[in-house]
């Protein structure tokens, strides 16, 4: 079973991303702010991290620069989230470590064919 961790501030977009990917081939995992997913994913690395693009904590490259840091049995595909297209927040991403980026808000087609193009979701 896959492990997919949502990182955003918003109760709403984490509860919205659970609804959708949540089942019987994914668990979904949730972190309100970038330490304490670092925790998490020291803990527990998940299979795919959607990070906000706008934590109030950390910059998201810095999340994705530590998580590409840590040694574990998984390495993670990692998404930015983005309320709007930012090449450079993406390409800043990308050269952290990151395959890609998410426009939010999203709806299902949207966060599920995403999550297929990273092999992630049937």
């Amino acid at each position: 079973m896959k492990r997919c961790m949502f990182v955003d501030d918003s109760s709403v977009i984490r509860k919205v991303a659970k609804r959708i990917l949540g089942g019987s081939d994914m668990v979904v995992i949730e972190a309100a702010s970038g330490l304490d997913a670092v925790e998490m994913c020291a803990a527990d690395m998940p299979d795919v991290i959607v990070v906000d693009g706008a934590l109030p904590d950390m910059q998201a490259v810095d999340f994705i620069r530590r998580v590409r840091a840590m040694q574990a049995q998984v390495t993670p595909q990692i998404l930015i989230s983005l309320v709007e297209m930012d090449v450079g927040s993406i390409m800043r991403a990308k050269r952290a470590g990151a395959q890609g980026y998410l426009l939010k808000p999203f709806n299902r087609p949207q966060l599920l064919e995403r999550f297929r193009t990273l092999k992630a979701a049937a």
